[in-house]
């Protein structure tokens, strides 16, 4: 089955390194990253663990929690991380799940059944605290993800939720309206609204305002 965003993250049972994790019952109310390796103990991959695990305290304070996979085993996970925490100095926290059979990234479409080789386990799948799945990044073995892009994408998405207004290209530093949001065109608004709200309108379908949420971006 290959994901798509809206719907529900399946339900899967996984070993990983911080034991026994049913997905995605156990993180229910959370938001949380699932984001998955073509291997352990390579090189973009490692620079990917130590990035996620800088901000975590960024997650944290999402409330969203961050869950590993490669298509290795529980030893040779407990290994690169051993290692990670040697040579780089980096404590790996989040939990990674063991995936030796590929039959997770098999479950989830990120590997195609007849594929000898893994290269293409490298997704990013964002879920809500409904176990609804929100965005879904694929990245080539050679890209290194941006961890930055993928802390705004939870951010922005839970900043939907909270306004129902729309995070712009490049928000929170859009070119034509810097941290404000966009007003979705389906959206009525009376003048006293529009005065009231700050809004910028300069089409009855392009309007912005400010974030009313005041959320402090880094």
């Amino acid at each position: 089955m290959k994901l798509l965003i809206t719907d529900t993250f399946p339900t899967i049972a996984v070993r990983t390194t911080h034991g026994d994790v049913t997905l995605p019952t156990d993180y229910a109310g959370h938001w949380f990253v699932f984001f998955s390796h073509p291997g352990d103990f390579t090189p973009v991959c490692t620079t990917e663990f130590v990035g996620f695990q800088a901000r975590a305290s960024r997650f944290a304070a999402l409330d969203t929690k961050l869950i590993g996979l490669s298509v290795d085993d529980l030893d040779q996970h407990h290994a690169w991380i051993e290692w990670i925490q040697q040579q780089l100095h980096v404590g790996v926290e989040f939990p990674v799940i063991d995936d030796s059979d590929r039959a997770v990234s098999l479950a989830l479409g990120m590997l195609r059944p007849d594929q000898a080789q893994s290269v293409t386990a490298r997704s990013v799948v964002v879920v809500d605290g409904h176990g609804v799945v929100r965005t879904i990044l694929e990245y080539p073995k050679e890209l290194g993800r941006n961890m930055d892009e993928i802390v705004r994408i939870v951010e922005g998405l839970q900043l939907v939720d909270a306004t129902h207004l729309m995070p712009p290209a490049n928000w929170p530093h859009n070119e034509i309206m810097g941290d404000q949001l966009l007003v979705p065109p389906s959206m009525q608004l009376t003048d006293e609204d529009v005065a009231d709200q700050h809004v910028t309108a300069v089409s009855e379908w392009f309007r912005y305002r400010p974030n009313p949420t005041a959320v402090h971006h880094v």
